[in-house]
């Protein structure tokens, strides 16, 4: 895992090489406004799947998606007003939401991001640079915590080091299970928080499915 730690005077060209390095297939852990996350380019196929290895996450539970703005939410999800009026109260901010997905949304996304009830949970982050980040790529990017499956997601840097040090380099093996991620955005330990809530909003009523 190659580390980056970041500084003001060093923000501007980390962003750059972690976009480059995502556009080609890299996963990344990443600060968020609630967890350490890990993140890929979520509409690349290897790379999602490599994130699903690294996890340790079976395809069943499909990821959440970070998008940049409500107009990229609109391209993968079906959003009527009312539900645009709650998620413009609610983004950016700490809250999942899961939406139906459009029918293409199945040509754009590799298996894991769509569930088979045809749903997908996209959040806004609220932090500067994951908000950078999403702007500079200009594409969705998985919004999952930087945990392997079971284990704890956390705000501490090193305990989500910890979790992924002693798994084996790679895992291009398509027979593999676990690896690294490939790079690491390092801006020491966060505020403490827990994951986001998510809201599943696809029924006649909001419904928490997690707080």
């Amino acid at each position: 895992m190659k580390v980056f730690k970041i500084k003001r005077q060093n923000l501007a060209p980390v962003i750059r090489e972690i976009a480059k390095s995502i556009k080609r297939g890299k996963v990344v852990i990443f600060p968020t406004d609630t967890v350490y996350g890990i993140c890929c380019d979520a509409t690349n196929r290897k790379a999602v799947e490599k994130l699903f290895k690294i996890k340790k996450r079976p395809r069943s539970k499909p990821v959440p998606l970070f998008v940049k703005d409500i107009k990229m939410a609109k391209r993968f999800a079906c959003i009527n007003r009312s539900q645009e009026k709650f998620l413009k109260k609610v983004w950016p901010g700490k809250v999942t939401a899961i939406l139906k997905a459009k029918p293409e949304a199945k040509k754009i996304f590799p298996e894991g991001i769509i569930s088979p009830e045809n749903k997908v949970g996209l959040r806004i982050p609220r932090h500067k640079l994951v908000n950078i980040l999403l702007k500079e790529l200009n594409r969705p990017l998985t919004g999952t915590s930087a945990n392997i499956s079971g284990k704890p997601a956390s705000t501490k840097i090193k305990e989500v080091l910890d979790q992924f040090k002693n798994q084996p380099l790679t895992t291009f093996d398509a027979k593999s299970d676990g690896g690294q991620p490939d790079l690491v955005i390092d801006t020491g330990n966060l505020k403490n928080s827990r994951p986001s809530r998510v809201i599943d909003l696809t029924g006649k009523a909001p419904k928490i499915l997690r707080e």
